[in-house]
């Protein structure tokens, strides 16, 4: 099956593959785990084998008619999040629960994957002041919802600096800032943080990755978002991928977005909402 475009025609694959990375990103941020997000995204790429017809990418371009059919599919099945019966993580997914529906949705379209309010409402079957309006209720009902501590790994003084404002604003607390991959196991070791925010490369080039896998190893099951310039090289489908992350330079609103969305994931008993 092929798309015709100027010049040369595409396949399929040729109009999705760019953009599959994202959706897979898209779909953890909503189901906050890495396994119900990747199975919402191959459902995607089923239903567009299954109907090529549904995948409009001459009419809206390719990432925006992918992520279109996945919320047609997310819409179909309820948008559930999890199967948890108890426990910290169910309550905070039943809290998620509770928000006006579609704000998640729209917040995180926005502010993690860069999409236009009117992009939005194509993709939701909304206008775009309908987008918007969901866009800003989801900041207002999120940020007053939850809040926790925050680690930071982070070797760039100015993003450590920048990251732990954005925090404090919205009202979190920050357990300390490390630059190394040894930093972080001892930060960890004084307190255990609700949410862990990390960079991929630290001072001593040792591995953000590895240091949050030592600390998890030890704490447990934590929220994590990675800050990268390489997002894609997180989204490999290799091994074990995050959930949340966002890409380098970002804005602020990205990580109030992606911080809020983690928090209501996170599977300790200490927050607060």
């Amino acid at each position: 099956m092929s798309t015709p475009t100027t010049g040369q025609t595409l396949t399929l694959s040729d109009l999705i593959a760019p953009h599959l990375p994202y959706l897979r990103r898209y779909a953890r941020a909503l189901t906050g785990a890495q396994s119900s997000g990747d199975t919402y995204a191959a459902s995607t790429l089923e239903a567009i084998l299954a109907d090529p017809t549904c995948f409009e990418a001459h009419t809206h371009g390719g990432k925006v008619a992918l992520f279109k059919v996945f919320h047609g599919i997310w819409n179909s099945s309820g948008q559930p999040v999890a199967d948890l019966d108890e426990g910290p993580r169910a309550r905070a997914l039943k809290h998620l629960a509770a928000l006006t529906p579609n704000t998640r949705e729209a917040l995180l379209l926005n502010t993690v994957e860069g999409f236009s309010t009117s992009e939005i409402g194509t993709i939701m079957g909304s206008d775009i002041d309908e987008a918007a309006r969901l866009i800003q209720l989801a900041r207002d009902e999120m940020q007053e919802s939850v809040k926790g501590r925050i680690m930071i790994i982070e070797d760039e003084a100015i993003i450590a600096m920048d990251l732990e404002g954005i925090c404090n604003m919205m009202g979190h607390e920050v357990t300390g800032i490390a630059r190394t991959h040894k930093a972080a196991l001892k930060l960890g070791q004084k307190e255990r943080p609700d949410l862990i925010l990390a960079d991929i490369q630290l001072a001593d080039n040792s591995s953000g990755i590895d240091a949050v896998a030592d600390l998890l190893e030890e704490m447990g099951d934590i929220p994590v978002i990675f800050i990268t310039a390489f997002p894609e090289r997180l989204l490999t489908g290799e091994r074990h991928e995050p959930a949340f992350m966002i890409a380098k330079p970002y804005v602020p609103e990205q990580v109030i977005s992606a911080v809020s969305q983690a928090m209501f994931f996170a599977s300790t008993d200490v927050l607060k909402g």
